[in-house]
């Protein structure tokens, strides 16, 4: 018999199958639940166990771990007499690794310890690929007996693994990741067009920019998106378009001004009423493309 905690995983997304299957080889007892047929199915060939609802998912589980696309999503798997917080056990632990508002997840963690239940919010960096090879970066927010509790789990999902904070924290800090990436992969995108422009070899100039000061995560892993124009979904322009809304009201919040953060938001957000809102986010270069007079 393992001694690792039981794991209802809810939420069998881009992210959160690979996520689950990846405690599956770590040892873990996972229970899966989700929307769609195929990733139940998925999970089960990987060594997991379907549930037909969140109430049957969580009923025995140590720990609970949602990974859905927004605040609503969440809300609707925790609340409610199907939700997480009626059904699950007194004690266990809820670690909420999506993307939401800082606001949802300490509006959580409040409702959650009514019921005796443990809140972390954890979202990662690193998308599709990060997620399926284990190297995500884990930014949590709770308490810090509860996040040492969940650390050798966490150690199963990726590589840097910080608690930021209180409740709220981790989705701060996922916010201006967000921030981050979206400015830098629109500025990739510019550079890719202003290089075809010149005339110059992409593959070459890619390569040195890539060893240099302009070197960076997001260079290495939309590289060869920018070559390909390969833009299946990674991580979705949609979801980014979620996320920069939530980075814009929470500087607002807080009074920080975000100039080139709102261009890029503003820049994501026509992509997405272009209609290429299912694409990966390093698709922001067909919008830098449109802007430079060609059809795409």
């Amino acid at each position: 018999m393992s001694t690792l905690p039981k794991v209802a995983w809810i939420g069998l997304g881009i992210m959160g199958s690979p996520m689950s299957e990846n405690l599956v080889k770590a040892g873990y007892d996972v229970t899966g639940h989700t929307l769609e047929r195929e990733k139940l199915d998925r999970l089960t060939a990987a060594g997991g166990t379907a549930a037909a609802s969140v109430a049957e998912a969580v009923r025995d589980a140590d720990v609970i771990i949602t990974m859905v696309p927004a605040s609503p999503q969440v809300e609707a798997v925790a609340y409610g007499p199907d939700g997480i917080l009626e059904n699950a056990q007194r004690g266990a632990l809820l670690i909420d690794m999506s993307s939401i508002t800082p606001q949802t997840s300490v509006g959580l963690a409040a409702a959650a310890k009514e019921k005796g239940i443990r809140v972390l919010d954890a979202p990662v960096s690193g998308g599709e690929a990060g997620a399926i090879e284990a190297v995500l970066s884990i930014m949590v927010g709770g308490d810090q007996a509860d996040f040492d509790e969940a650390k050798p789990l966490f150690e199963a999902l990726g590589k840097t693994i910080v608690r930021c904070g209180p409740h709220g924290s981790g989705q701060t800090v996922k916010a201006a990741n967000q921030l981050i990436v979206a400015v830098n992969i629109q500025a990739c995108a510019e550079a890719v067009v202003f290089l075809e422009k010149s005339g110059v070899d992409l593959a070459a100039a890619l390569d040195v920019l890539g060893g240099g000061l302009a070197g960076s995560t997001v260079l290495a892993r939309k590289k060869d998106n920018f070559l390909k124009r390969d833009f299946t979904p990674g991580f979705r322009i949609d979801l980014h378009h979620k996320d920069m809304g939530i980075v814009t009201d929470a500087a607002r919040n807080v009074g920080a001004a975000l100039p080139v953060g709102a261009v890029v938001a503003q820049l994501v957000a026509s992509l997405r009423a272009q209609g290429d809102g299912g694409l990966d986010h390093s698709a922001l270069l067909r919008a830098v493309e449109r802007l430079s007079g060609a059809r795409v």
